[in-house]
């Protein structure tokens, strides 16, 4: 098989997700061996059921799906799914291939070096929810490597990686000699390795190609915008001018009405050249997360924790003491602990911390199991409302998810149907309609679209109860106050 040859080509491709979801409209692709390109689009509007349908998962409503003969595929996925967590190490990696691997132990061992997860211990038989957020995304990754692929299909591969893990991915990435299709809202990573760019119109329904970058592509759609804009703006000036010499000649009567007449149907004409002027994904409105009223005095007081050093749970002494409008950033590699203190935390049973009585903490998981999967969205939000002890207004609740791009249909769509972006936007509708005292934040950035996040990091910003954030995007940290960092590691 020989460089450049198409090893995947969609041909007419047609595709509905569910009833009245349309996904794609008669797409043709092609995907070219050791091509390494990255797939872009709005939150919902396809990107991981796109990959669903090259793997076989999803079949075509119409149109063929042809994939050359022999070419394996692998996919590093978001999230580990919720019945895998509870398997080993060996059993999760086992589940990787349709027959028994009998050398799988060394295999593991391998791969796990690549992705930069290694340790004293031997990690076979640790169970997979036991890892930190930032170990399972490494786990992700190395379950799709592990099967060699020819074609691999990778997930917003850098949701909670650290800065570490980034860099060794990215590494990893410019060296793989074989075919690479990424998802990904990180344009730094993302521009690193990619050659091509694949669009997935959310409007049309299409598929893009572009040569080049993200920042390519930017350049380039900003381009066939103002062209556009600037023809349609030069055909209406034509039109109108048509119009009115067609009113001048009608009121000459005679043979001039005829010329009227004729000056109507041109600028008739004219209107059929109009195009459509390129749509942008829709960016989330401006919004403050309320704090709680009222508030005062010493909100949450953290004098002691725990942490993972070299493999083991050590304790830790702290003094932290956040008020009304402070904001803490925590900090600290992959696997140190900071999800695992963030959820102590929030449940409130960190034997070092107090949260003062009668503080509603508003809690944003990095894997939104906060959220009822079960739950349709109007349910999650009028939970929300509840808690904060408002009415449950339909025309408030209505607004507070419209703002967040969630309108008509979704808002009876279950929680666990959402694409994880779509989720991601539900927990800060419900942040805003809770009204807390305490924000508790785990990787807000996570699976959400690059254009909504600098909306997020000024309403983070002016947040005006405590806040504690872990992130590991510093050009999003940079963009928010934070009073004090409390590194773990130090």
């Amino acid at each position: 098989m020989s460089r450049g040859e198409a090893i995947v080509r969609f041909d007419a491709v047609s595709f509905e997700h569910g009833a009245n979801k349309p996904i794609l409209d008669e797409v043709d692709l092609s995907i070219r061996r050791g091509a390494k390109l990255v797939l872009m689009g709005q939150n919902g509007a396809g990107k991981s059921t796109l990959f669903g349908l090259i793997t076989g998962a999803h079949k075509p409503d119409s149109g063929t799906i042809n994939v050359v003969k022999g070419v394996s595929i692998a996919v590093g996925r978001q999230v580990i799914p919720r019945e895998d967590l509870t398997l080993t190490v060996r059993a999760f990696f086992e589940k990787c291939f349709p027959k028994k691997v009998y050398d799988i132990d060394p295999r593991i061992d391998e791969v796990l070096e690549v992705v930069h997860l290694v340790g004293h211990e031997k990690v076979h038989d640790r169970i997979i929810k036991t890892f930190s957020g930032g170990q399972q995304a490494r786990l992700l990754l190395a379950s799709a490597l592990i099967q060699n692929p020819d074609l691999l299909l990778l997930d917003e591969p850098t949701n909670n990686l650290d800065k570490a893990g980034i860099e060794h991915l990215t590494q990893f990435l410019k060296e793989y000699k074989k075919t690479v299709v990424v998802i990904s809202h990180d344009a730094e990573f993302l521009n690193a390795f990619t050659e091509g760019v694949l669009y997935l119109d959310v409007y049309t329904r299409k598929i893009e190609s572009y040569v080049g970058n993200y920042y390519d592509v930017v350049k380039d759609i900003a381009v066939r915008i103002e062209k556009e804009n600037m023809k349609n703006a030069q055909l209406a000036k034509e039109i109108q001018a048509k119009k009115d010499q067609a009113n001048k000649f009608a009121y000459k009567g005679g043979q001039m009405r005829l010329v009227a007449k004729r000056m109507r149907e041109l600028a008739e004409d004219l209107k059929e050249d109009i195009v459509d002027v390129r749509k942008e994904d829709k960016t989330i409105r401006q919004f403050v997360i309320p704090a709680q009223e009222d508030l005062m005095g010493e909100i949450i007081t953290i004098s002691s924790f725990s942490m993972m050093k070299n493999h083991k749970i050590v304790n830790r002494t702290a003094h932290i003491k956040l008020k009304k409008n402070n904001h803490l950033l925590l900090a600290g590699p992959n696997g140190i602990g900071k999800s695992t203190l963030l959820e102590t935390l929030a449940r409130g049973d960190s034997k070092g911390a107090t949260i003062q009585k009668g503080i509603r903490v508003g809690y944003y998981r990095q894997d939104f199991s906060t959220l009822n999967f079960e739950h349709t969205v109007r349910q999650a939000l009028e939970s929300a409302m509840e808690s904060s002890g408002e009415r449950i207004y339909e025309d408030r609740m209505r607004s507070v998810a419209a703002g967040f791009l969630i309108t008509g249909e979704l808002i009876g769509t279950k929680i666990g149907n959402l694409s994880e972006g779509q989720k991601g936007l539900v927990a800060f509708a419900c942040l805003v309609l809770q009204k807390p005292g305490l924000l508790i934040l785990d990787e807000p950035t996570n699976h959400i679209n690059f254009r909504h996040l600098p909306v997020i990091a000024k309403a983070l910003d002016s947040y005006t109860g405590a806040m504690i954030l872990v992130s590991h995007v510093p050009e999003f940290v940079k963009q928010i106050r934070i009073d004090e960092t409390f590194d773990l590691d130090k």
